[in-house]
Formats: structure tokens, sequence, C-alpha cells
């Protein structure tokens, strides 16, 4: 009788995990959104990606919920906004983590990884992780199996803190040698999908390219024509090519849904280009926020599809755990939405957000909802880059005909921005706005001290 249940529990588990789509989510840093061929770039070579786009779906209308690193993979991880998490500053109002902070992604947090982990997902974090470089921070502690990457940004090492490399939570290497590591990267992540090849897994790759300084590899140093930047940029979807092609080999291209976007918008210097958006990284306007984004599952997300509608990272958490069969925590509450009806194109699919919140270190500065986008005025001056904002009167973009945000048509809309501002005075009361409190504001993780990863000899 033990043997019967035990073989029909084994084949339950076959049945499920035969259902369960692997996720391979390649996430690049400050890569603008006409970086890449598919999305407008003609000085960038990415055929890999170019031909993801090609076989899959290009979302064009895709959002991050930050300008800058830490508070944007807060809630890509978290499907929260990062106000909600409390990940939208630093211990020092700064917007992003720095070696040794004390702050750091709350452990209570659920993260993607462990809502899959849960569904027996095979879990890796290989990359940039950036939410906290303490032992209680890392990706071990939330959700995956394993971690190969450097904690933070790759211009954060120095003199006295040199830039370490980690294996899981111990420094392996300090300082590294930045050059190789996009190859070192996919070289691990290859490794990982070859050793689970016959169960479910999350790969999230979240890539040190194109960060500043720029390092690309010696095979691909000088071999664009777009300098450094665009060297970078083709190593990366050489890389990208290899993970598809190593799909394929192992027979599971048609099991695996594979994502390539970005955490923020370029800086705009350096040879990266937002086009044909308006601001940068470290902004609120949509060079700031809008990332390319393409999404490829043959048999699944029909080729050549575009959306337009609206999606964003806080939507991976609750697709993905719908697709492995899990459930959205339902103790606390998450921003983002199952966007299944926009990846499989159902017909007559609309955004399930009815309104988008963007925010600059603690401030709400706009909201979107359908095709408007609604600027508010803003005259503070933020900690997160020491830039004193100019003041600006009330302004409301269409972005479907105006994505340049060039068009004023506050005036002649009042009673769109009247509803719009009703979604503003609900992020406010929720999420909170400069130093209002949001009653739906959740701590982040703290630890009393910090200390500095270094290598032990």
């Amino acid at each position: 009788m033990k043997s019967i249940f035990t073989f029909l529990l084994l084949l339950g588990t076959l049945q499920t995990n035969a259902e369960q789509p692997n996720i391979v989510l390649i996430y690049m840093d400050d890569m603008g959104y006409g970086d890449i061929g598919c999305f407008g770039s003609t000085k960038n070579r990415t055929p890999a990606i170019d031909k993801m786009a090609r076989e899959g779906m290009r979302f064009t209308d895709f959002y991050v919920t930050s300008g800058v690193c830490t508070p944007s993979r807060a809630s890509l991880l978290t499907g929260c906004y990062p106000r909600r998490v409390n990940m939208h500053v630093d211990q020092n109002d700064k917007w992003v983590l720095f070696p040794a902070a004390r702050k750091g992604l709350n452990p209570d947090e659920i993260t993607i990884a462990e809502i899959l982990k849960k569904q027996g997902y095979a879990t890796a974090c290989i990359g940039k992780w950036h939410l906290g470089d303490q032992p209680d921070f890392l990706p071990t502690r939330q959700g995956f199996d394993s971690y190969f990457g450097i904690p933070y940004s790759n211009d954060m090492g120095r003199k006295h803190i040199p830039l370490p490399l980690l294996r899981d939570e111990k420094v392996i290497e300090a300082p590294i040698k930045q050059a190789p590591i996009t190859r070192r990267y996919t070289e691990e992540a290859v490794s990982f999908i070859k050793a689970n090849a016959t169960k479910p897994f999350f790969l999230y790759l979240p890539h040190t390219s194109v960060h500043l300084p720029l390092f690309p590899g010696k095979e691909f140093a000088g071999k664009s024509k777009n300098g450094k930047y665009g060297d970078w940029i083709e190593e990366v979807d050489a890389s990208t090519g290899s993970i598809l092609q190593t799909l394929k080999d192992l027979n599971l291209d048609q099991k695996t849904l594979v994502i390539f976007t970005s955490d923020n918008g370029s800086n705009g210097s350096n040879g990266g280009s937002n086009d044909p958006l308006k601001g940068s990284k470290g902004t609120t306007d949509e060079g700031g926020m809008r990332v390319p984004c393409v999404m490829r599952w043959p048999g699944k997300i029909a080729a050549g599809a575009i959306c337009d509608q609206l999606a964003s990272t806080l939507d991976m958490l609750p697709t993905f755990a719908a697709l492995a069969g899990g459930k959205v925590p339902g103790d606390r509450k998450i921003d983002g939405h199952d966007i299944r009806d926009l990846l499989f194109g159902k017909e007559g699919a609309q955004s399930p957000h009815k309104a988008f919140f963007y925010y600059h270190t603690s401030q709400l500065q706009a909201v979107r909802s359908g095709k408007w986008k609604l600027v508010l005025p803003q005259s503070e001056k933020f900690t997160g880059w020491s830039k004193k904002i100019k003041e600006s009167p009330l302004q409301l973009f269409d972005l479907k005909t105006d994505p340049g945000e060039k068009n004023n048509l506050a005036k002649s809309n009042p009673e769109v921005v009247k509803r719009l501002m009703t979604f503003v005075k609900g992020a406010q009361n929720d999420l909170g706005d400069g130093e209002q409190v949001g009653k739906g504001q959740r701590p982040a993780g703290w630890v009393k001290e910090a200390q500095l990863l270094l290598l032990k000899k």
C-alpha cells in the first residue's frame, strides 16, 4: 500500500512538473529603451535578442518602479512598490544601498524565488543583487538555492573597499577583474540550466552590464560601432544567445519562458539611448522608468507579437506564481497583477493596472492611467542624486501620441486631471508621499551592525 501511495505521489509530482515552465529572467543594469535592435537601436548589434522578439512578444509600455537599481530590484522580486517595502531609500536617505549598509530587503518579505521554490523549483541568482550585502539580506536568505555575483553596483569598489565576488554567502575574490564577468555569469547560468534540466527551474540573471564603469570582455572589446557601451551590450546579446541555444540543445525550448529587460533607463551618456523617450536614469520621465522588454515562450507566446498595454516588473511575481501553480501571498498587499492574458494574447486583453505610480525616492511625482500621464508639480531638493528639481507646473501627457512628453494637455483636459488626481490621493494614503507615511507601508530589514564584505585569508 505504501509503495502504491509513493508511486501515485511521484506521478502527481511529475505531472505537475511537466506543466510548470522553467523561467529565465535576464535583467540588464542601466540599459536604455533604445539600446537594442528590436527597440530601434542602429548602433548596437543584438541579433539574439532581436530573434527573441521575432519569436516572442515585445512589450512597448513596460515599466520598472524606479529610475535606479535598489528600489527597482526590490519591486521586481516582491511585486510591490519600493515605498511599500521601504526600499525606496537607504538608511541615509540615498537612493541605493552602499557597501556595509545596515538596511536591506526584509527577510519577512516573500520573493519570487520563495514562491517558486515552494512549488518545487530549483532557484539561482547569478549577477548583481543590490538588496543588501549583509548575510540576512543575501539571495540565499531570500529563496535562492545558490548565488554567484557582485552584491552591489560595479562602481562601488575602492582601495579600502575592494569589489567582492560572492558564491552563496562567501567572498571568493576581492577585488575582482571585471572584464570577464559577463562570460563567468554566462558559464554559471549554462551550468545551472544543465544541472536542473529534468525539473522546473528559475534562473534570475541580473547582469552587471552596462552600469558604469564599462568592462566588456576582451573578445568583444573594440568590436561594436558604439564604443565600450556597445561592446558590452553585444556581449550580453551573445550571452543571451548562449542561454537560448542551451535550452534548445536540452529540448527545454518550449518548456521555458525567457524574459529580457532592464532595471531602469540609460543615463544617456557613453553611448546609451532612451529614444524616443524623454529623460534618463534617475528621473521619473519615461526614459528613466519605461524599459525595453521581450518575452519568449515558443508554443505559448505568439511569434512577432507586440503588446502596447501597460505592464511592469511588479507583475512578474503574480504571473510567475500563477504559471507555477502557486499563489500570491494572501497576508499582505501585492501591487502587481497576473498578466497571462497579455502574455498569451487573449483577445481584448487590457492592462490590469488602473493606475501606475512614478516615485522619485520618497516623493510621488507622476501617475499613469491608460494613455494619460499626470506629472505633479516638483520643487523640492532630493538627496538621491543631490539634484535640485526646478519648479514645474502640473503637466498632462498623452503617451500614445507623445512618448517624448512634449505637449502639456492639462488645461484642455480638466476632467482627466481630476480623475488622475483621485489615484494620486489614494497612493499618498496607501504608499505615502514625502514625509507622509503610507498606511500600507511595511518595514525594511535592519541589522544592528554591518561589516564590509572582505576576502578572508
